[in-house]
């Protein structure tokens, strides 16, 4: 649990840099544009590393469950994550409706999947991972409020195109699908269905 801890702080810790927006600049300062991108990156794929590592952990010692959710709440869990899949393509295709609506469809994306796995799973390990991700998301989003309009914002600013809700629907609907039958259980190791 130590590890899934400490890969929590660090993951999350790093992704809580772009809301001190006076740390960022000066960071960015420091080490340029490049090199904050490079730290930054570093920095997460070691925090991710570390969480996913010891969420397995954690989970194969058997930790304690807190709540026992009923069986039926998978299905609920499999219906919320229907549209996490198409908001996150929807974050890197073209400006579409879909993205101008949202905003920030990465963050949405990532409250929708913990609140989602926070309803199928309750064990420690489980709960401490889907709420650090959700109360993450929420902060951030509040965040996002209150910065300044970023080179991204601009961007969502222009028309509408039909071409980014097109791939964030027939992209996200694809991995959805893969998910469920398939990456799921290759990937996490419990399957879906």
């Amino acid at each position: 649990m130590t590890l899934l801890v400490l890969g929590l702080v660090v993951f999350i810790g790093v992704h809580t840099v772009p809301m001190m927006t006076g740390l960022r600049d000066s960071l960015r300062a420091r080490l340029g544009a490049g090199g904050y991108r490079i730290l930054f990156t570093v920095v997460s794929l070691a925090g991710f590393a570390l969480l996913v590592y010891g969420y397995g952990a954690a989970r194969a010692e058997g930790p304690p469950i807190l709540y026992d959710p009923p069986v039926w709440m998978r299905h609920v869990t499999m219906l919320l994550m229907l549209p996490v899949f198409v908001l996150l393509v929807a974050s890197g295709a073209p400006t579409g409706r879909i993205k101008k609506a949202v905003k920030h469809p990465m963050v949405l994306a990532v409250k929708i999947w913990a609140f989602a796995h926070l309803l199928a799973n309750g064990d420690l390990a489980s709960v401490l991972l889907f709420a650090a991700f959700l109360a993450w998301g929420v902060v951030d989003r509040i965040s996002l409020k209150r910065r300044p309009a970023t080179l991204g914002g601009a961007a969502a600013a222009g028309a509408p195109s039909a071409a980014g809700d097109i791939v964030s629907l027939v992209v996200g609907l694809g991995l959805y699908l893969a998910f469920v039958f398939y990456l799921h259980e290759l990937l996490i190791g419990v399957p879906v269905v």
